[in-house]
């Protein structure tokens, strides 16, 4: 067999198994970065929970505004009875009155309206509206904070979608190297020039690199799999991502300035400090039960007892208060149970500052870190090339063996893949520094 009727059948061969390979992703849909975190927080279930407790909260301020309007009830009873034995005393005398035995009571009935406006509850109504629109804030904050999170997994996947991707191509191009290689030493084998245990070295690495790329479109099939979940994509759509997402990187400041941005921006500590008024508020609410409560009341009744008496017009109007007096000595724990519960506030936030301070450094030299990969790989890139390229001429004049040949074309295709991951990894920790400062969007 001729040498380029060898190279035509190994293009061919490998061409078959890149289709074969790279059947799931057909119909490839391209996606940027903004796009991804557009539909990410679109279709975030975890936003549409946090979205329901802002709901709640603003429910609960609905229903303390609702305590304070009028309230009004009505009922009425037909109730039968049994004859009883009915003396009537006259204002005058004490003897029983001469007709009381000729009345026969077997039923009652009546009617009754009443009508409450609440006037005065020890400021109750202020501290409770006061506290539940601070918790209300808090929700809102919360449900920033959740939505900075989901923006940051957004970023996340994509960047392992970029990676996985990535590596499927840069292996497949490697397959495609790995396959002439076989195809030529098989030649060379034939006619002689290499031993029979080149060959099968050669052999084996195709092989090795078959099942690296195997397991190269596993982990790009899953990652797929779940970008659609974050996403709210079909199960089944394949994406893309822009490599032109990680090109660009940020400088990293220093460590100060990230957190005092923190201080001053992230949804939590905004959102504890929220907490904090409203247990302030909460306090009030307990000491409220020491004041009595007054109320202005209003009533109707209807009164109708057959053969005895009628009352068809009996209206009430007044002002009502009310005081427990047990309030005296029961009022104190729910007052000191309102304070503990503000000191727990105090003490987290003191916690939550000391988190900040551990996740901005964390988060900081993670970038630091991760920038400075991105120039080692950049080298290694360079320097297994150039490695490459002088093992290839060795080998081609019998200086080198086909073990370090296939080494030097390992460490190629690897150093490749770390320069592609190491600035995918990168942007993905300058957008991790940013959410912990509570800035990323």
């Amino acid at each position: 067999m001729r040498p380029s009727s060898s190279r035509r059948m190994a293009f061919v061969a490998v061409g078959l198994i890149l289709i074969a390979s790279h059947s799931f992703g057909q119909t490839i849909r391209n996606i940027t970065l903004e796009e991804a975190v557009e539909l990410s927080l679109k279709n975030s279930k975890q936003l549409k929970i946090s979205q329901s407790n802002v709901d709640l909260a603003g429910l609960n301020i609905r229903q303390i505004k609702d305590n304070q309007l009028p309230s009004f009830s009505v009922s009425a009873s037909y109730l039968r009875l049994n004859t009883p034995n009915i003396n009537l005393k006259s204002s005058s005398s004490d003897t029983t009155s001469g007709g009381a035995s000729s009345l026969h009571v077997n039923s009652v009935a009546y009617g009754m309206a009443s009508a409450s406006v609440p006037l005065f509850s020890g400021f109750r109504y202020k501290y409770s509206l006061e506290s539940a629109k601070y918790l209300q804030e808090a929700s809102r904050l919360d449900a920033e904070t959740d939505r900075q999170a989901v923006i940051q997994n957004a970023i996340l996947a994509y960047s392992n979608l970029y990676k996985a991707k990535r590596s499927v191509d840069l292996v497949a191009e490697n397959l495609v190297r790995e396959h002439e290689r076989v195809t030529e030493f098989t030649n060379r084998e034939k006619n002689g020039i290499i031993a029979r245990n080149d060959l099968l070295k050669a052999t084996l690495q195709e092989s090795n690199v078959q099942l690296t790329l195997m397991d190269a479109e596993n982990d790009l099939k899953i990652t797929t799999i779940n970008m659609n979940l974050i996403l709210g994509l079909p199960e089944d759509t394949q994406l893309a991502a822009d490599s032109a997402s990680f090109e660009v990187l940020k400088d990293a400041g220093n460590a100060m300035d990230w957190e005092q941005t923190a201080i001053t921006h992230r949804k939590d500590m905004a959102a504890i400090a929220m907490r904090q008024k409203a247990a302030g508020s909460d306090i009030h609410v307990a000491k409220a039960d020491l004041y009595p409560s007054v109320a202005l009341t209003g009533g109707y009744v209807a009164l109708n007892i057959p053969g005895f008496v009628t009352v068809p017009n009996a209206f009430n109007a007044g002002i009502g208060v009310s005081y427990n007096l047990a309030s005296l000595w029961k009022t104190g724990s729910k007052i000191d149970e309102a304070k503990t519960r503000l000191y727990q506030l105090k003490t987290n936030e003191e916690i939550l500052l000391d988190r900040v301070h551990l996740d901005i450094n964390t988060a900081y030299y993670n970038y630091v870190l991760s920038k400075k990969k991105i120039e080692v790989y950049e080298k290694a890139v360079e320097q297994a090339n150039e490695n490459y390229r002088i093992t290839k001429n060795k080998y081609d004049n019998s200086l080198v063996t086909t073990t370090e040949l296939l080494d030097a074309d390992v460490a190629q295709v690897q150093s490749k893949i770390n320069y592609a991951a190491a600035k995918a990894d990168a942007v993905v920790a300058y957008k991790k520094l940013e959410q912990t400062a509570g800035v990323i969007n």
